[in-house]
């Protein structure tokens, strides 16, 4: 089984930047769509944004123009540049693909933004 470990998550003041990694165990060559999501406490969780095998790209409303998605293949990792951080992106970061049947889901990475 792939194993996801997200990381890059922080403190940072509103209107600054970060940026996400997930690595995975395993190759995310022949992997479609690779997808970031969130969660806030007392939220459910939220999509954020994806990316396809092709690098085609698609965002939730609330990141767009400001998040960035990407992967890169040989590295087995997809990124979330994240500029001009808001107060209310402040959640867990998780990345996530299916396999068939499995979904799979990293353990999840901390963004704390405050004013």
């Amino acid at each position: 089984q792939v194993q996801l470990v997200e990381s890059g998550g922080g403190l940072v003041q509103a209107g600054g930047s970060l940026r996400l990694s997930c690595a995975a165990s395993g190759s995310i060559f022949s992997v479609n769509m690779l997808r970031w999501y969130r969660q806030a406490p007392g939220k459910q969780r939220e999509f954020v944004a994806l990316i396809s095998r092709s690098g085609s790209t698609n965002y939730a409303d609330s990141v767009k123009g400001r998040f960035t998605i990407s992967r890169d293949n040989a590295k087995n990792t997809v990124y979330l540049q994240m500029n001009s951080l808001k107060l209310e992106d402040t959640s867990v970061y998780y990345c996530n693909f299916v396999d068939g049947s499995t979904n799979y889901w990293g353990q999840g990475t901390q963004v704390t933004v405050s004013s």
